[in-house]
């Protein structure tokens, strides 16, 4: 929780003064019951109005100074637990952005939304808690007891005696607290990745029909996380009783005594009072504490959650001092390189080698799994290589900082993704401050501006949620449209035309063909391949072939076969 709660340092100011008030505000409760006592014995039993007059007003003046105290803690607390939730989340989030890939998959996203959403929440009532009524409870507690001995020492002893094992129950309460709200939370993890991945594939689900068996399975999980928390709230719930219990024994053991002592004459009837006051507020306070720890609990699992992510280790970025000026070079070159992803053991790239000069263009084929998409992860350092090295521009990758690095390069991936908001909005992902102009030159080369003048809008046209409004078709070329835009020296296309007809694809290719840019294209297409200067084909994570589309033809059985597979057109046209 340390972490966590460092968010909160800026603010120490003002949690100082809400402390203050709280301070102020529990004085004051604190002194109400010797006021009270001083009302029956030196007023009502000694028949002194003026006395009655005078304690009186200071009860009301006391009562006026605890309400205005609690006002202003709940303010500051409310104030201070506010912006922390709010740097908090804003540390968390930037945190995961600047997350390797690698690093990012080790966090399911479902889990990285309930930690940015109901566990900041959760550490943001805390700390309100803390301000307000966390704190205020114990010393409520303690405070109580001490001014109990002050008023007569005899009769407190009774409060005394019960209160060690109270607080060896609470200790035990609250570690079982934190173990089983963990288990809540993860529980939760699993219901929000099973929601997301249905509310993702509904169409999906309608189509095959498989609304009925996603609610079976939905079900399933949420019985598990209704069991996880009722198991941990019946925990809590036992506290308040058990808390009760004890203070009422004590409290019968002091009236019982007490009442001896007044007969007795070792003790007055406003010392009893006052001290049966006392008694009443330690379990009032204690009747909080069943509350308090529940939240505490649930704090510290989230706040342990939370700090998985802030602490997470990842790839160190080359440090950058000021603005690295990148070298254009546009070449990319690949030595003697392997790759496993973190957490496996199969290499995915065996030994690739290959070099392209600047403005080439590389068709990459091959089957289902054979590390296409890998090799072009491994240029922009999504991921790094576990072994050999990847040039780019002329440098080893790793010697690149990110920002340098990734701001010459244009990426368009396997899966359109486009963001809420307007056309020219997700264009500009491309290039900050790009111009109307620029942003319109880049949507005719990728065929696409046509289609949005047509819209009502235009490029003011509102993208949906993941481009839910627009064809598959027109979300990757609006996809290539933005890669365009920051006018890249190497652009990465990753089946980034697998939508487009015929027609458009070949407007397309001849629009690319005239980018000065060194281009690696993964693709299934055999005409697509015949824009590329060399292709390069993989079979199991292995260079099975590299040259012309009239070398491999040749040279290899592989690339063969895929021709054939094609249409009886390509075959017709390109074997």
């Amino acid at each position: 929780m340390k972490t966590v709660f460092s968010y909160a340092k800026p603010y120490k100011l003002l949690i100082g003064i809400a402390l203050a008030f709280m301070l102020l505000e529990l004085t004051v409760e604190l002194m109400q019951p010797l006021v009270i006592a001083k009302i029956i014995d030196d007023g009502i039993i000694a028949g002194n109005r003026d006395q009655i007059i005078q304690y009186g007003i200071i009860l009301i003046a006391l009562s006026a100074v605890a309400f205005g105290a609690g006002i202003i803690n709940s303010y500051y607390a409310a104030h201070v637990s506010q912006s922390f939730s709010f740097d908090l989340r804003k540390a968390l989030y930037g945190r995961i952005q600047s997350f390797s890939i690698a690093t990012f998959n080790k966090f399911p996203a479902s889990g990285l939304i309930t930690r940015l959403t109901s566990d900041i929440t959760m550490v943001q009532q805390v700390l309100f808690m803390g301000l307000r009524i966390m704190l205020r409870a114990p010393l409520l507690v303690i405070g109580s007891m001490i001014m109990a001995l002050v008023v007569n020492a005899k009769l407190a002893f009774y409060l005394v005696i019960v209160f060690p094992f109270l607080l060896i129950f609470l200790y035990v309460m609250v570690r079982k607290g934190v173990t089983y709200f963990s288990f809540v939370q993860r529980r939760l993890d699993r219901l929000n990745r099973m929601i997301q991945e249905n509310l993702q594939a509904v169409r999906l689900i309608k189509a095959y029909l498989r609304g009925k068996y996603e609610a079976s399975r939905f079900s399933e999980v949420a019985v598990s996380l209704k069991v996880d928390t009722v198991k941990a709230f019946r925990v809590m719930e036992i506290i308040l009783p058990v808390l009760l219990f004890g203070m009422n024994l004590a409290l019968l053991g002091v009236i019982w005594f007490g009442a001896n002592e007044i007969r007795q004459g070792g003790a007055q009837i406003g010392e009893l009072v006052a001290i049966v006051n006392y008694a009443m507020r330690m379990t009032g306070a204690f009747s909080m504490f069943s509350f308090i720890i529940m939240a505490y609990a649930r704090s510290k699992a989230s706040s342990g959650r939370i700090e998985e992510v802030l602490l997470a280790e990842d790839v160190r970025e080359k440090e950058e001092i000021g603005e690295e000026k990148a070298v254009r070079r546009g070449e990319v070159v690949f030595e003697n390189v392997s790759f496993t992803y973190p957490g496996t053991s199969r290499k995915v790239l065996k030994n690739v080698s290959f070099k392209m000069k600047p403005n080439e263009k590389l068709a990459i084929m091959g089957a289902t799994g054979s590390g296409k998409s890998s090799l072009l992860q491994l240029i922009p350092r999504f991921y790094d290589a576990t072994e050999g090295t990847v040039y780019i521009h002329g440098r080893d990758v790793k010697d690149w900082s990110l920002r340098s690095l990734r701001k010459t390069i244009g990426v368009v991936p396997q899966q359109s993704l486009l963001f809420t908001g307007t056309i020219s909005d997700n264009l500009s992902w491309g290039k900050e401050q790009a111009l109307q102009e620029e942003l319109a030159g880049a949507a005719v080369k990728a065929q696409i501006h046509d289609t949005v003048v047509r819209f009502p809008k235009g490029y003011s046209t509102r993208v949906g949620q993941k481009g839910v409004n627009l064809s598959g078709g027109q979300k990757q070329r609006l996809s290539i449209a933005r890669a365009l835009v920051r006018k890249p020296s190497i652009l990465i296309l990753d089946d980034s035309t697998s939508a487009l007809d015929v027609k458009t694809e070949a407007a397309l290719w001849e629009e690319l063909e005239r980018e000065k840019a060194t281009m690696l294209v993964v693709t299934q297409k055999i005409r697509t391949a015949l824009k590329a200067d060399r292709i390069l084909l993989l079979e199991e994570g292995e260079i099975s072939a590299y040259g012309t589309h009239e070398q491999l033809l040749e040279s290899s059985e592989l690339y063969k076969q895929i021709a054939k597979s094609q249409q009886e057109e390509e075959v017709d046209e390109y074997v």
